[in-house]
């Protein structure tokens, strides 16, 4: 069988894998975000967790090394820094990798630790309403999903130039602020102590 047409396969359920759990997590903080519940917003984080470890991190992997393997084997190496669009697309991948395992999936963790400890003394803690405020961890989040759909739209377009590689950092930064400035509003996390409404041992 033909092995540029297995390793493109291998990089499309790769993609399948990293957009599903992308969309999983945002899903799931969507849900962590409307729930007081202790125990539902456990669960949320718990479902967070799971879509990152189960998809996200196997996808990246498997993006990263069939993407390393189609660039070296049939772009030429190093050659394949004349190509815009596939520069682009490595420069975002990169960056999305390393932020994804750095940044949003540490918070994300510690996000898991507190709700947890939460869940223990039966009530949001000033700790956990604390870190579900930040802003960073929260940008990088929603800065996920516009800046995957730009590395797609770059390796499905294949542009000869860097514009449409502006435009879309543009758009994608832009398309992150706006949820990260509306979300915490449209669901504000206080930060006193307030308890669950249903008794942990329930």
């Amino acid at each position: 069988m033909d092995q540029f047409l297995l390793l493109r396969f291998a990089h499309l359920i790769g993609l399948m894998l990293m957009s599903a759990g992308l969309i999983g997590v945002f899903i799931a903080d969507m849900r962590s975000r409307q729930v007081r519940d202790v125990k539902l917003f456990v669960q949320a984080v718990t479902f967070i967790a799971v879509f990152y470890d189960g998809l996200v991190v196997p996808g990246a992997l498997l993006l990263l090394a069939s993407g390393t393997w189609l660039i070296v084997s049939y772009h030429g190496g190093w050659d394949f820094l004349r190509e815009p669009w596939l520069v682009g697309m490595v420069i975002l991948f990169a960056l999305e990798f390393v932020e994804g395992n750095t940044i949003t999936r540490l918070y994300f963790m510690r996000l898991r630790r507190l709700a947890r400890a939460a869940l223990a003394e039966d009530r949001v803690t000033s700790e956990l309403a604390g870190a579900r405020a930040e802003q960073l961890a929260s940008f990088t989040h929603f800065l996920d999903i516009p800046i995957l759909l730009v590395i797609v739209s770059l390796g499905a377009l294949r542009p000869a130039s860097w514009t449409q590689f502006v435009l879309g950092i543009v758009i994608a930064v832009t398309a992150a602020s706006l949820l990260n400035y509306a979300i915490p509003r449209l669901y504000p996390w206080g930060g006193e102590d307030t308890w669950s409404p249903h008794p942990a041992g329930e």
